[in-house]
């Protein structure tokens, strides 16, 4: 396993945004995916929560400001190509903005 820094990360590639998986430390259970800048991966390591770039409001923005469900960020890990991030966490409430524990609930019909 390789230590890694902020310069490393290939925010270029995606045009400034890395997607972030956000799993649960514990029970390794996805929560979420959602998308990274450099300055919400600082403020990630700086504050200990997660911290993202919403694509659809243009703008930062901490889990958990608005619903009090924030998560802590317990450990990032990054990819083989440093263009991919996992935040561990342990969250304080559901993750989904519709009250589910996960984002990913719903099943593709065949």
């Amino acid at each position: 396993m390789m230590n890694k820094k902020i310069g490393d990360i290939d925010f270029a590639k995606s045009d400034g945004l890395v997607p972030v998986i956000v799993q649960d430390v514990n029970s390794k259970e996805v929560l979420t995916l959602a998308y990274a800048n450099k300055e919400s991966l600082e403020l990630t390591q700086k504050t200990g929560n997660s911290w993202f770039w919403s694509r659809s409001r243009n703008k930062l923005w901490m889990k958990g400001e608005e619903s009090g469900n924030v998560q802590k960020v317990k450990e990032v890990l990054v990819d083989c190509d440093s263009d991919a991030i996992i935040y561990l966490v342990e969250p304080s409430g559901p993750a989904c903005h519709t009250g589910d524990r996960v984002c990913f609930h719903n099943i593709l019909e065949k």
